[in-house]
């Protein structure tokens, strides 16, 4: 995990990186098990200047990444969306989050978005129960965003100081970065 951590510090300066951390935003909301939010910091640790900026790419790209969830639930449940809950061995949760959108609407995308919760198991859902399209973006773009610029301030005003301290606690934090993970996973088992 080290050795990947200093790669991916190294690519952050990359030309290519924003479009990397902006797809890989845009396939996490839809359809890819993996944050963007590691790149995220890594690249707004390397380059704090920077954090905002890529804070507003990462949501775009989640975004239009839920947008394109939502069109999976919506009309290709069967032969995209299904398969993709069956993958994750999610028919189960997926029932449970129908019974969520109906006692809890939107306010299940607006929690789900700023959560370690699978997004993209939120932005199907909703288009499939036929939640409406313009409080689903408004709600998943809020969530997202105050997400994102949460993570990009902390990395902006911790700078190099936080940067040490990342790399001094390296492994407490990849085993905490795990759990919130798994345990996201899990909420939606329960």
């Amino acid at each position: 995990m080290r050795r990947l951590y200093n790669w991916t510090l190294a690519q952050a300066d990359h030309p290519h990186a924003q479009r990397v951390l902006f797809l890989i935003a845009v396939i996490e909301a839809s359809v890819f098990p993996i944050p963007p939010d590691v790149l995220l910091l890594l690249m707004s640790m390397s380059s704090p200047g920077s954090a905002f900026r890529l804070a507003a790419i990462t949501t775009a790209g989640s975004a239009i990444g839920a947008a394109i969830g939502y069109a999976i639930g919506m009309f290709l449940f069967v032969t995209v969306a299904q398969p993709i809950i069956e993958f994750y061995h999610a028919t189960e949760t997926f029932d449970n989050v129908q019974q969520l959108f109906i006692e809890h609407g939107i306010w299940v995308v607006a929690v789900a978005g700023f959560s370690p919760i699978p997004f993209k198991i939120i932005t199907i859902a909703s288009g499939a129960f036929g939640m409406p399209f313009i409080p689903f973006i408004l709600a998943a773009l809020a969530s997202r965003a105050a997400r994102f610029y949460l993570e990009a301030s902390l990395m902006y005003w911790g700078g190099e100081k936080l940067r040490r301290w990342v790399e001094k606690h390296f492994e407490l934090l990849t085993v905490l970065v795990t759990v919130a993970v798994i345990g996201g996973f899990a909420l939606l088992w329960v």
